[in-house]
């Protein structure tokens, strides 16, 4: 039976931080808008901040819609599943936001994000969702899948990517700096990014 928690700690955080991959789920405020589900990765691309915070990166990607939603109504899931061990469920239902590259936060949070070189992946922005509530439970019915790898074809696409090309293939696609409901999305162009 699901457990309501007040706080990211103990065996809750050290789930969530062994976990391959997990899940966002957000959507615009309009009754007829796009409810966007995204599965997110790449090993290093997620923190616990603190008991009641967490953060991942937000990668380039076709769309922004998580961005979008996050910036007009701020709501959203976190969800990390066992595939391997016990099973077990984690949500975060809470606030987010995107903290973009010109953010005078962004380099300090980004400095809490190791073994992941950020360059290789089209770095938007960093999302920092605040939990309202934590709840896990069973997971019994989520399938055994194994975790071999990380697939490394993301990063050998948007590697060869500067600032500037990285701002042209944006503004390129339909659906980044404007939702699919149209949004507001990633300011482009992006202003540079820069690691310490």
């Amino acid at each position: 039976m699901g457990k309501t928690h007040e706080r990211i700690e103990g065996r809750l955080r050290s789930f969530i931080e062994a976990q391959p991959v997990f899940f966002t789920a957000t959507a615009p405020l309009s009754g007829d808008g796009t409810v966007n589900l995204s599965p997110k990765g790449l090993k290093g691309s997620w923190v616990v901040l603190d008991e009641l915070t967490v953060a991942y990166l937000d990668f380039a990607g076709s769309t922004a819609e998580t961005v979008a939603h996050l910036r007009e109504n701020g709501r959203i899931t976190l969800m990390w599943c066992a595939f391997e061990g016990p099973p077990n469920i984690v949500r975060v239902h809470g606030r987010g936001e995107p903290v973009f590259r010109d953010d005078p936060r962004f380099p300090d949070l980004l400095a809490r994000f190791e073994g992941i070189d950020v360059t290789r992946h089209g770095l938007r922005a960093i999302v920092v969702v605040t939990a309202e509530t934590v709840r896990d439970s069973c997971g019994y019915g989520v399938p055994f899948m194994k975790y071999d790898e990380e697939r490394t074809l993301h990063g050998s696409r948007f590697a060869r990517e500067d600032d500037e090309s990285l701002s042209a293939y944006f503004e390129k696609k339909e659906h980044i700096a404007a939702s699919m409901d149209g949004l507001p999305g990633v300011p482009l162009p992006l202003p540079p990014l820069r690691v310490s």
